[in-house]
């Protein structure tokens, strides 16, 4: 994504004349696409199959219409709400020329309004009055996500594996715990690499073992926690080399923001990077710790 990309409003000067603006409302067999084609009394409205070259056929077929018409297209603007089908479509679509865009679906404003009819052909209405205030450059219509490239895709995987991971875990300790605890038992730690062979000696709030089920459970449990530990390991040390190699480029990128500031004029006052409490004492610190304003 370019940096003069601005997710709250179009930078780009809308031609209606001769630009197809069209919205997507996906689901996972069928796509409602909603369109407005110059020169067509009509607003296009039409369910096709979750296919992108399908989609493409569409666009196209539309794009000779409109040349029939009298209106030479010389851009297709397309947007869907940014959901579970992730960026792909709008990449594949950009490979194809075609200006593709997610939408946040929180960005869209909707009725509040505790019974309110909600279809596809009205979601899609919703997404096209959003979509065509946002080409305009009016704010506070929508806000677009960025499209992330592959790589980019690729370098979060580490992190959201970890996350996912985290929680499994968490969630089998806790199922752990809440089993302990119908017994009496809170002193038990999962910590321990040895925990699985103190299940024995584990005695319940009446002093007696635990039954034989439970303890089959128990160590089930166990079993798959390890498990979950052992597949967190390298994920954890991917994402760790990540957040180095990013803590890295951007130190090196403010120090030499910092030496750069430096070297300008004094009459522009010095900000501080860190906080804002310490401004006042940075200003007169080294040239190092500052950045222009």
């Amino acid at each position: 994504m370019s940096q003069s990309f601005d997710t709250s409003r179009s930078l780009t000067a809308l031609e209606q004349d001769n630009t197809i603006i069209a919205v997507i409302e996906m689901s996972k067999a069928k796509w409602l696409v909603a369109a407005l084609v110059p020169g067509l009394k009509r607003q296009p409205l039409k369910k096709i199959d979750a296919d992108a070259p399908a989609l493409l056929k569409l666009l196209q077929r539309w794009r000779d219409e409109a040349g029939r018409a009298g209106h030479t297209i010389k851009r297709i603007a397309v947007a869907y709400e940014a959901a579970g089908d992730g960026f792909w479509l709008a990449r594949w679509l950009r490979a194809h020329g075609i200006d593709a865009y997610a939408i946040h679906p929180s960005s869209v404003p909707v009725s509040r309004e505790h019974r309110r009819a909600k279809t596809d052909r009205l979601d899609t209405e919703l997404l096209m009055r959003a979509f065509l205030g946002w080409l305009r450059g009016e704010k506070r219509h929508c806000s677009m996500a960025a499209i992330p490239t592959l790589e980019e895709e690729d370098a979060r995987r580490p992190n959201r594996e970890r996350g996912t991971l985290v929680g499994e875990q968490t969630r089998l300790i806790n199922r752990v715990k809440a089993i302990l605890a119908r017994f009496g038992v809170r002193s038990f730690r999962l910590s321990l690499r040895q925990a699985a062979d103190r299940l024995e000696s584990i005695r319940t709030a009446e002093g007696t073992p635990l039954s034989d089920n439970t303890r089959a459970e128990l160590y089930r449990f166990l079993e798959r926690l390890n498990l979950v530990a052992r597949r967190s390991a390298p994920s954890n040390r991917s994402a760790c080399a990540g957040w180095r190699r990013l803590r890295l480029r951007r130190t090196v990128t403010r120090w030499f923001a910092c030496w750069r500031g430096s070297s300008a004029s004094a009459s522009r006052p010095p900000t501080c990077w860190f906080t804002r409490s310490c401004r006042a004492s940075c200003a007169t610190a080294a040239p190092w710790r500052a950045m222009p304003a």
